[in-house]
């Protein structure tokens, strides 16, 4: 498959619309996030690339719409057409797709980074509050033990081995919205 996937590509390699395979185009920050680990670069990169901040990346990976300049900017790093980024105005065959399948495999990633930018922060601040507390504050001690206990369940939510809130009860409570049945 080439850098920029088409709906044409996908069909072509998935046998057509008969597989049931549910596309969404309707999301530019999956797109860009898409098109950015496709080609193995960081945020700061493509934002060098760009000449935009590294925040306005992950502004727009968030879900705010780019502006015209950035999405200009995006399209030439990425040599896709402009209305990539404004996906109600591209024409079908020039759509960037993301899958369900990626959309599910980009979430749980980003899940996976979050465990191990708070397993991170918690190594980081637990030696430095050793080395100036000491284990002999009761308080630190408990503190800890608690910052423990939270980075465990974190870690096992993030690889999916504690799943009390999972898919299922985010489907459950969106019927439960809906008052119907998805």
């Amino acid at each position: 498959m080439s850098p920029t996937c088409r709906v044409a590509d996908v069909a072509e390699t998935r046998g057509g619309d008969e597989t049931g395979a549910h596309l969404n185009t309707g999301k530019p920050e999956m797109i860009v996030r898409k098109l950015r680990l496709q080609r193995g670069w960081s945020q700061e990169q493509l934002a060098e690339m760009t000449g935009l901040s590294v925040r306005t990346i992950q502004r727009i990976e968030r879900g705010q719409k780019p502006s015209l300049e950035t999405a200009r900017a995006m399209a030439a790093v990425f040599e896709v057409d402009i209305s990539t980024f404004d996906t109600w105005e591209a024409p079908m065959q020039e759509k960037v797709i993301v899958t369900e399948d990626e959309q599910a495999a980009l979430a749980y990633v980003k899940q996976l980074k979050e465990f191990y930018t708070h397993l991170c922060l918690y190594v980081i601040f637990g030696i430095v509050i050793l080395w100036r507390r000491g284990v002999d504050d009761p308080v630190i001690v408990w503190a800890l033990l608690g910052w423990t206990a939270g980075i465990i369940v974190h870690g096992l939510v993030a690889f999916e081995k504690l799943n009390f809130i999972g898919v299922n009860w985010e489907r459950r409570m969106v019927e439960k919205r809906l008052g119907r049945k998805l």
